[in-house]
């Protein structure tokens, strides 16, 4: 695996007087769509804030791309593109004029602009005043923003919160599409479903401490309960335990014999793993 674009090393950070990352290492590599996960109050954004630059690390480091961030922030600033998870637009302007400006700043041809709209399906509307956008074409505009001097690297919190399923599924083929050109992704989500349907690695959190890290499979297999609920034709309710021999036994002969009404495995269920991890429960 090549070095990593991204690197924590026993990062601490507060919020306020509050402890929020708590010795966190992690590395992220090139091409990769990486999903950081938790509740709130877990520490995901302020990890993102240390990366960008507008949070410092009390201890530890944070490096991108061989720069220091708290040391280099300079160097670092042209790598990446960031989606925060509050949109910040200029409402009595186009969504085409909330570009132009942004733009301006990394010194990108008007000709991307266009581009970048229409990436996200605005270019039929970015003669319109944002202040007429709905919530899920202003989160668009935030990644046509995040995407328009090609970073690459990209952050991203909570980047389908609130999104119709189309909107997610472009905001998805893009993350997915940049990570397939060597680019890099870094989410933060509470949303297992979209980590699993997009993500290569995930790391979950819980007051401020790294407690999982692992690729969206080997995590369900890992945590997924090997049970499966019965329900007989006399109405009797069962749990089956497909580790012990005598559950299997019991079940394979009560489907012999056609006893069974209905049969339902359980699925992956993230508030349930989060609880057996930590502790904790998940909001």
């Amino acid at each position: 695996m090549s070095d990593p674009v991204i690197r924590l090393t026993e990062m601490r950070a507060y919020y306020g007087k509050f402890l929020a990352v708590d010795g966190l290492n992690l590395e992220l590599h090139r091409g990769e769509l990486f999903g950081l996960l938790g509740p709130n109050g877990a520490g995901k954004s302020t990890t993102v804030k240390v990366l960008i630059g507008q949070h410092h690390p009390a201890s530890g480091s944070a490096t991108v791309c061989g720069f220091d961030v708290a040391r280099n922030w300079q160097a670092v600033k042209p790598f990446f593109g960031y989606v925060p998870d509050r949109e910040n637009h200029f409402d009595e302007f186009t969504g085409r004029r909330n570009l132009e400006i942004f733009a301006g700043l990394y010194n990108v041809p008007k000709a991307r602009v266009k581009e970048c709209l229409q990436l996200v399906e605005l270019d039929e509307v970015g003669e319109v005043p944002v202040r007429g956008y709905s919530m899920g074409m202003r989160k668009k505009l935030l990644l046509a923003r995040a995407l328009l001097h090609r970073p690459s690297i990209l952050y991203l919190d909570e980047p389908t919160a609130n999104l119709d399923i189309h909107s997610s599924a472009i905001v998805h083929r893009l993350l997915r599409q940049h990570v397939k050109e060597g680019g890099t992704v870094l989410l933060t989500t509470h949303n297992m479903q979209e980590v699993e349907a997009i993500c290569d690695r995930v790391a979950i959190m819980c007051k401020g401490k790294l407690i999982a890290l692992d690729t969206p499979l080997a995590l369900r297999q890992q945590h997924t309960e090997r049970k499966i609920d019965v329900i007989l034709k006399d109405n009797e309710r069962l749990v089956y335990d497909l580790d012990v021999d005598e559950h299997r036994r019991k079940l394979a002969d009560q489907m012999r014999d056609g006893r069974i009404a209905s049969l339902h495995t359980r699925e992956f269920d993230f508030h349930s793993t989060f609880l057996k991890l930590t502790g904790t429960q998940f909001d």
